[in-house]
């Protein structure tokens, strides 16, 4: 430093600091041999406070306000430095400023996931990030703890550190809510406002505060995210076999739109094919019914034999809308007596593309003998 910067220094009369930084926490007020004349103005503003320092020892902490440095008010410092009579002269003393107002850009975040049981899904583990805010509590403690004889401590320098002791009271806060992993979001904020006093208990030997703490996201593993997409899919799907239908419907209509392209064939083949299973499946007709649909071994699953040949087949019959049968050929007359089968009863044998009137069945109409045709008119 020159010589006017040397006589400059010894005319300065006003301490004070004016922060354009955003980011310094306590800031050492430069001076040539850290001499200060004895009736300096000390200016502390809104937000700060200012820690003399004798010989590495605190000596003064003085709160917001205007000062005019002197004996009286300087009572530790005036007892270190032994001024017994007032004598005005300059003294030397290192003036550090420190912000006390809240630093709100700080953000934390889980670098590996927390491992926790999940009273739903067991061992779970889960990865959270937020922001919270800084405020200085204690400056002296800050001092002596963190700060040391850094002319300018910025939040960068602290940040690391506040994160890892963050994380390390997270685990034990999240466990110890016993909420399991789908209700965490709606309990976040609970879990903000409790870890925050934690941490400024933590915290407070080094003088620092953590008046605000929020969570903002607690997420789960991707493959386990994943799992939850498809199952809550599943729920909004509902019923699965409408919803193949209606797919399978939307890709009738799709290849019908495109008819271009080389694979216009495939895409046909595959809407008709898709359209015959979409018509058997939504079908109200019904279908022909297998012999293994009676009673007795067919029912069980058996196999059943083919009729013997020349054998006149065993036939179906609709009695009150309800499928009768098989029954044997030698059994239809009884059927006839106990008037369960009549010309206009439907019948149906294999072979045969539909139900029919029984009347229409050559060896099932002879059963009802010969109808006499009509008298012919009298003359």
């Amino acid at each position: 430093m020159g010589l006017m910067d040397r006589v400059r220094g010894q005319f300065i009369d006003i301490i004070e600091f004016l922060d354009d930084s955003r980011d310094t926490i306590v800031w050492r007020f430069p001076r040539q041999g850290n001499e200060i004349k004895m009736g300096a103005q000390l200016v502390v503003r809104e937000g700060q406070s200012a820690v003399f320092v004798n010989e590495g020892t605190i000596a003064d902490v003085f709160q917001p306000g205007t000062f005019t440095l002197e004996t009286r008010n300087l009572p530790i410092l005036s007892d270190l430095k032994g001024w017994k009579y007032g004598f005005n002269s300059p003294f030397k003393a290192e003036v550090y400023f420190v912000a006390t107002r809240q630093f709100t850009d700080f953000k934390w975040g889980t670098q590996n996931p927390i491992t926790l049981r999940d009273p739903e899904f067991g061992m779970v583990r889960l990865r959270a990030f937020g922001t919270y805010a800084l405020r200085v509590a204690d400056p002296a403690k800050l001092l002596r703890q963190l700060v040391g004889t850094d002319p300018q401590f910025r939040t960068e320098e602290v940040g690391e550190f506040l994160r890892q002791t963050i994380v390390s009271k997270l685990a034990p806060a999240i466990a110890n809510a016993k909420v399991p992993a789908l209700d965490l979001a709606a309990n976040q904020e609970t879990i903000a406002n409790a870890l925050a006093p934690a941490l400024s208990e933590s915290l407070a030997e080094m003088g620092i505060a953590i008046p605000r703490f929020l969570i903002e996201n607690i997420s789960l593993p991707p493959e386990v995210e994943a799992a939850l997409d498809k199952r809550t899919q599943m729920g909004v799907l509902g019923n699965l076999d409408q919803y193949t239908k209606f797919q399978a419907a939307n890709a009738i209509e799709d290849a019908a739109n495109n008819p271009s392209g080389g694979n216009s064939g495939l895409g046909i083949g595959v809407g008709v094919a898709l359209g015959q299973q979409v018509a058997a499946a939504m079908s109200q007709q019904p279908s022909a019914p297998p012999a293994a649909a009676a009673g007795g071994a067919g029912a069980a699953g058996a196999a059943v034999p083919p009729p013997l040949p020349n054998a006149t087949p065993p036939i179906f019959i609709a009695v009150n809308n309800q499928q009768v049968g098989p029954i044997p050929a030698a059994d239809l007359p009884a059927r006839i007596g106990s008037g369960e089968l009549t010309r206009e009863t439907l019948v149906w044998r294999e072979g045969m593309p539909s139900w029919v009137p029984a009347s229409t069945v050559p060896d099932v109409a002879k059963l009802f003998g010969a109808t006499p045709p009509p008298l012919p008119p009298q003359g």
